[in-house]
């Protein structure tokens, strides 16, 4: 296994870590591995290839399911109510 795979595992154990920590106690730990996220996936992809790197990013979008859907309510825009 190479080492962009050994550190994706590392980081899905990081990021359980953090799901079972109190809501309050979160907001840092899981900022910094919304950060790593996207370097650890183009070194994958680098490695393996884009295949391999996607599925790898479906499985990062589905442990921060939860941050990753409040990022995207702010980026869209409010929607009026004429």
């Amino acid at each position: 296994m190479s080492t962009a795979l050994i550190l994706a595992c590392f980081w899905v154990l990081a990021a359980t870590g953090v799901a079972v920590l109190p809501m309050r106690r979160q907001r840092g730990p899981a900022i910094a591995l919304l950060l790593a996220a996207p370097a650890i996936l183009g070194w994958i992809s680098i490695e393996h290839g884009g295949l391999i790197a996607s599925a790898c990013a479906l499985g990062a979008l589905s442990v921060m399911r939860h941050p990753a859907r409040a990022i995207l309510r702010r980026l869209r825009p409010a929607r009026s109510k004429a």
